[in-house]
């Protein structure tokens, strides 16, 4: 690597650490939001989050394990009571479908079981490496990778820790910056931030604790965040 590509990955690895730090003490309990008792029931969670919030999420998944609690169950399940029971997440029909054949799957080649490599998972139906990541960190504590979802991939612009646009280049990026035991703790930890501070229409600048870290921070937004209250 030349000298100063090599300058500006290690500038860069600090930034992203001294942004973890921040995030560390300003989420401390900061943990996934979809509710879930077993790895399949996260599994099919995650599944359904797509392009959905995970506030509605857990509003249908009561309903849906308490009828469906397993993957054999999923499997024989009949498929237009599945597409009833998760049509308020949206594209309802594609889910309930990736669902079934996931559960199918792990039922016929996994025995059962929630398979526990990234490899695996994505031979799924309806299972990219975010899906993949999520069930492996937080089912099994297994960090395979950076969960890249909206939030992630927003702030992470942002804050100029990639310039790519698709998911699998920013994990990338991140994963060389991040140290590994540390990769869902950045992605959870910046989805909170995300929601509570830097939404994506109007980041609230004035009152983000990582602004002088940001290249793309409002200036007249951020000098409100650095100049000190009235006393």
């Amino acid at each position: 690597m030349p000298r100063r590509a090599g300058q500006k990955q290690r500038a860069l690895e600090t930034r992203a650490l001294e942004i973890l730090d921040r995030l560390r003490r300003l989420y401390p309990d900061a943990t996934c939001s979809l509710d879930y008792e077993t790895p399949v029931q996260l599994l099919v969670a995650t599944i359904l989050s797509a392009q959905c919030t995970d506030e509605r999420v857990n509003k249908v998944t009561p309903e849906l394990f308490r009828r469906f609690p397993d993957a054999a169950s999923m499997a024989s399940a009949d498929l237009a009571e599945l597409e009833e029971l998760v049509r308020s997440t949206g594209f309802y029909r594609n889910k309930a479908k990736n669902i079934q054949g996931a559960c199918r799957k792990i039922v016929t080649d996994f025995g059962g079981q929630v398979p526990q490599t990234m490899e695996e998972l994505l031979t799924l139906p309806g299972v990219a490496r975010k899906t993949g990541n999520v069930v492996l960190a937080h089912a099994f504590g297994i960090n395979a990778g950076v969960t890249v979802d909206t939030h992630v991939k927003r702030l992470s612009q942002r804050l100029g820790l990639t310039t790519h646009t698709e998911p699998v280049q920013i994990e990338r990026d991140l994963m060389k910056l991040l140290p590994q035991p540390d990769w869902e703790n950045w992605s959870i930890r910046l989805i909170y931030h995300g929601r509570a501070v830097c939404n994506a229409r109007n980041p609230a600048c004035d009152r983000c604790q990582l602004v002088d870290l940001c290249p793309s921070a409002d200036p007249t937004k951020a000098a409100l965040a650095t100049t000190p209250a009235p006393i």
